[in-house]
This record gives C-alpha cells, sequence and structure tokens, in this order.
C-alpha cells in the first residue's frame, strides 16, 4: 500500500502535509503523536472516508477512491467506492455496531450486501471469526447486552468479514474502561501475527512497541519521524519525537 503525497485541508487549517508512505503487505505500523496531529484524518484518506486535497492512496496498484484519466484523478460513484473501499477495513474508537442487528448480522451484513458471500456462506465465516476472537457464544446476542471490549472485539471480527488486504485501527482502545484494553489488544496482536496488513492508531506505547514492525511519529499534518519501534521509542531523532515521548512513557 503506497500513500503518494497526500494532503488535506480543513478551511485554513492543513491537517495533512504531503504525506508519502509506503506500506509493505503484511506489515503492523503504528502511528503516534499528540491530538490534532492528523492522524486519525489520515486513517480516513487511506479508506476514502475523507477526500484529500492532492495526492493519492493505492492499494496493490489501485487507486483508493478514484479513476485515473490521463493526469487527472476523477471520483468513482459511490457503489464503486464501497467496492474498493471493502478492501481497506476500519475499526473506530466507538465500535460503529448496529444496534438493532445481532452480533451474527451486524457481521455478515457487508458482504451480503456487497455480493461478496451468499448469506450461508457469511454465516460460517461469521461463526469462524467470532470463535477466532473469542465471542463464539455471543452470535445471537445483541451490542448492548456485550462490554465494550466485546463490542469492540466483534466490531474487528466484522471489519475482517470483507476479507480486507489492509486493516486500519483508529484508537481502538480509546473508549474502553482500562480493564478491558487487554482483551481487545490481544486480538489485534493475533492478527499482527496472521499476516494482514495493519495500520494503527495508538497511544498505547507498549503496545506499539510489541506489535509494531515500523512506528510513524506524526505532529502537525507532518510524518516527523519512521522507524523500528527500538529506534523510534529508544533513541528518537527528532527533538518533537523525544518531547512527546517523555510526556507519555
Amino acid at each position: 500500500m503506497k500513500i503518494h503525497g497526500v494532503s488535506k485541508s480543513f478551511g485554513q487549517l492543513k491537517v495533512l502535509d504531503n504525506i508519502r508512505l509506503d506500506i509493505k503487505a503484511g506489515s503492523v505500523t503504528a502511528i503516534l503523536g499528540p491530538s490534532g496531529s492528523g492522524k486519525s484524518t489520515l486513517l480516513r484518506t487511506i479508506n476514502h472516508l475523507e477526500r484529500v486535497d492532492d495526492g493519492f492512496v493505492t492499494v496493490d496498484g489501485e487507486l483508493v477512491g478514484y479513476r485515473k484519466s490521463g493526469r487527472t484523478l476523477y471520483e468513482l460513484k459511490e457503489k464503486d467506492i464501497l467496492k474498493r473501499r471493502a478492501e481497506v477495513g476500519m475499526v473506530f474508537q466507538s465500535f460503529n455496531l448496529f444496534p438493532h442487528l445481532t452480533v451474527l448480522e451486524n457481521i455478515i451484513e457487508a458482504p451480503v450486501s456487497l455480493k461478496r458471500l451468499s448469506r450461508p456462506e457469511a454465516i460460517n465465516l461469521a461463526r469462524d471469526l467470532l470463535a477466532r476472537v473469542g465471542l463464539g457464544d455471543k452470535i445471537n446476542t445483541y451490542p448492548r447486552q456485550l462490554s465494550g471490549g466485546q463490542q469492540q472485539r466483534v466490531a474487528i471480527a466484522r471489519a475482517l468479514a470483507l476479507r480486507p488486504k489492509v486493516l486500519l485501527f483508529d484508537e481502538p482502545t480509546s473508549a474502553l474502561d482500562p480493564e478491558l484494553v487487554g482483551e481487545v489488544l490481544d486480538v489485534i496482536k493475533e492478527l499482527a501475527r496472521s499476516g494482514t496488513t495493519l495500520i494503527i492508531v495508538t497511544h498505547e506505547i507498549g503496545f506499539a512497541r510489541e506489535v509494531a514492525d515500523t512506528v510513524i511519529f506524526m505532529d502537525a499534518g507532518k510524518i516527523i519521524e519512521t522507524g523500528s519501534p527500538d529506534q523510534i521509542l529508544n533513541r528518537p531523532a527528532n527533538t518533537r519525537t523525544a518531547e512527546f515521548l517523555a510526556k507519555v512513557l
């Protein structure tokens, strides 16, 4: 997956400033940075929930959200955007489960409506995914009957149901009670070992150290520093990175 010079402004505020990244398939990238540094906006541009002002994103060489004609990019129609977005799953801070649907229905809704799978195939996949996130017994439960940690694990299973090439996590533990954080991080660790390409915006520094191949530090819409967890967290080259880590470690 490649991010080619992506910039994004909201009014006068430049939230992303010429972001360039090359993310290897099967790798785990953790993005750190203070609030307002552009981390979440970057994730939202990767799966085209947010339009970019400049640059573009490709997954396996395919543009996300656009088609190219000559040197011009044209935005795809909504149904084509949805098809392409299925390759880039996203897990949000706030779970975003449909409250009126059971856990099973939440998971099979997208693969069936996008005609990726028949209903019986989707149900079988949902059973497998729920077992994988440790919730095989909750298949007919409604979201309101689950803890926050369980809801987030269902949200991860739902994202995996489309078999995405890349899975994005936007602060996946920030809405959870502290004692529930571990169960969600354990599921993400398991995914990291399975070869899915993961990009994780997180403030869990210990988790980033343990799971990530690459750590990115962002500030004021720019990538300040990129490197291995050991390099960035133990020997940051940039004073801004060091200042940030001194406050959070």
